[in-house]
């Protein structure tokens, strides 16, 4: 058998057994998925009168519309944090031990945890989609190509996402520091253009929150559900995307490679 039917081969097994995990322990899932929700909720009916006055003044529907995209990508961002935490317990309670005595490839423990965030970021954002629709948000001048591509972007940015949740995983001691290291995927929609577009911000302010990450990603999904000017955040999100996948993926190998020794 090839090497890379090897890696196909124990990389869905892995992923199999992540995913009864999560089925098994649904209440980390649950708790993470339950802040954008109510995130959502919260800024919509407490806050979504007087939020709308930033976006030039529009009703409660157009800040719905305006919303959604930013909570969709915190939505990864929360979802993430389980990844990390899933891979911190695998590495405290010595299972990966067991794992590296037997005749499987290397890297599809690794792999499987991202395969399995990857999906649940998936599921994710498809259960605070419908929460969405549901009070209000619609997408009607989108394409089909410009929800494929919103959909791409949004498995993309999970990916990325997953791998530095890994990485942050693996850099941990114990599951609660992993959780702890991995708040800032949670915290950092929050100083982005999720709420209120950056131009409403404090001068000194702005380029913090524009530059990130995940403020050309959120920038980029409006452009593509809801027709506004997409600029250059759409190569901005690619790029930070590529460029995190990267890092987390090299980061995560190192580290993992260096606990084998």
């Amino acid at each position: 058998m090839s090497t890379l039917s090897l890696t196909v081969r124990d990389s869905s097994t892995m992923l199999r057994r992540n995913l009864l995990h999560a089925r098994r322990y649904p209440s980390l899932t649950l708790n993470l998925l339950l802040t954008p929700v109510m995130l959502l909720l919260l800024f919509v009916y407490i806050f979504g009168d007087a939020m709308s006055a930033g976006i030039g003044g529009g009703d409660r529907a157009d800040y719905i519309a305006y919303l959604v995209p930013g909570i969709l990508l915190m939505t990864i961002g929360s979802t993430t944090v389980g990844a990390a935490v899933s891979v911190t317990m695998d590495m405290s309670e010595g299972i990966i031990a067991r794992f590296r005595t037997m005749a499987i490839h290397r890297g599809s423990v690794l792999i499987g945890h991202v395969a399995g965030s990857v999906l649940q970021c998936v599921m994710s954002v498809v259960l605070v989609g419908a929460v969405g629709v549901a009070i209000g948000f619609r997408s009607t001048d989108a394409t089909a190509m410009e929800w494929l591509a919103a959909f791409g972007l949004l498995v993309l940015f999970a990916l990325a996402l997953t791998w530095i949740a890994v990485g942050m995983g693996l850099a941990s001691p114990n599951a609660e520091a992993a959780g702890n290291n991995a708040m800032p995927l949670v915290f950092l929609p929050l100083i982005s253009s999720t709420f209120v577009p950056v131009e409403s911000m404090p001068g000194w302010f702005q380029p913090i929150a524009e530059y990130q990450p995940f403020t050309p990603a959120i920038e980029t999904l409006r452009g593509l559900l809801l027709g506004t000017e997409i600029g250059h955040n759409g190569w901005l999100s690619v790029g930070w995307c590529l460029g995190l996948t990267v890092l987390g993926y090299r980061w995560s190998k190192a580290q993992f490679d260096r606990d084998a020794k």
